[in-house]
């Protein structure tokens, strides 16, 4: 369970968007959470990765294996 406060105009939009999509405040709030935390993970990943290449714990990979990791 998450509680937070929101600036009016912020819970406005959200209220407004819920309203007009018949969706609930929770469901957008749950879907930005999620949109946002993941890119959140994909940065710290990347940052932490980076870091370990430049103290030399790692060494370059290849772009094939990233691509193949995440499937692009």
């Amino acid at each position: 369970m998450l509680a937070l406060r929101l600036p009016k105009n912020l819970e406005d939009r959200l209220e407004q968007l819920a309203v007009s999509t018949n969706r609930t405040k929770s469901f957008y709030a749950r879907e930005a959470i999620e949109r946002y935390l993941e890119d959140l993970e994909d940065l710290y990943a990347a940052e932490t990765a980076y870091q370990d290449y430049l103290n030399g714990t790692i060494s370059s990979i290849p772009i094939g294996e990233v691509a193949r990791k995440y499937d692009v």
